[in-house]
């Protein structure tokens, strides 16, 4: 019978270890699953990103400092017609019956030429304006020098003569419709407009 017990004993003591190693351990978080973020994709369900864990913003993306196209630079999606409303391309004034090219002229005309070499595809028509005074047969002509004064300048720069047209307004078109010598000196001008890009 001490046999007996024994051996029940030792069969009991040996179940119970066996029962013990088979225990399922308790559950412990894992990687969140796709239920778990509104919008992700379950695996094998047609790829996507799942959302950043929350209380943490996604990463922006990386975006070239050096290329402004897709920098979001507004002069590369802009309309022609609002390009022109704000134009970066600087005007250029001239002396009474002058079409001379004076220090400021040149300098408006060096800025105006980076900016056409920042955007190679700009093709700009060269506006030649004068004041109001004289016949428009001479303010046409006088207009026509200007602004070809102007092209040419800019060609001395490196813009290509085949990016740039001109056209003379003469005393058709003022920016001042004045009748003095403030309105007259803005009048008389080269001024550029984008046509096509």
């Amino acid at each position: 019978m001490r046999r007996t017990l024994s051996s029940v004993l030792t069969l009991a003591l040996l179940l119970g270890a066996i029962a013990c190693g088979k225990k399922t351990p308790a559950a412990t978080p894992g990687p969140a699953g796709p239920s778990q973020f509104p919008g992700a994709v379950s695996p094998g369900g047609g790829g996507g990103t799942p959302p950043a864990p929350p209380g943490r913003p996604p990463e922006p993306p990386i975006v070239p400092v050096d290329n402004p196209i897709t920098a979001g630079d507004p002069l590369e999606t802009a309309e022609i017609a609002d390009i022109n409303k704000n134009s970066p391309l600087k005007p250029v004034y001239f002396a009474y019956d002058s079409d001379t090219l004076d220090d400021a002229a040149r300098k408006a005309l060096a800025d105006n030429a980076q900016v056409l070499k920042k955007y190679p595809t700009w093709v700009i028509t060269v506006e030649g304006h004068c004041d109001e005074r004289g016949t428009p047969e001479y303010n046409l002509a006088l207009g026509d020098r200007r602004a070809l004064a102007a092209k040419n300048y800019l060609q001395s720069l490196g813009i290509g003569a085949d990016r740039l047209r001109t056209v003379s307004y003469g005393k058709e078109f003022p920016f001042d419709p004045g009748h003095d010598d403030k309105s007259w000196s803005v009048n008389r001008r080269a001024h550029f407009m984008l046509t096509s890009r």
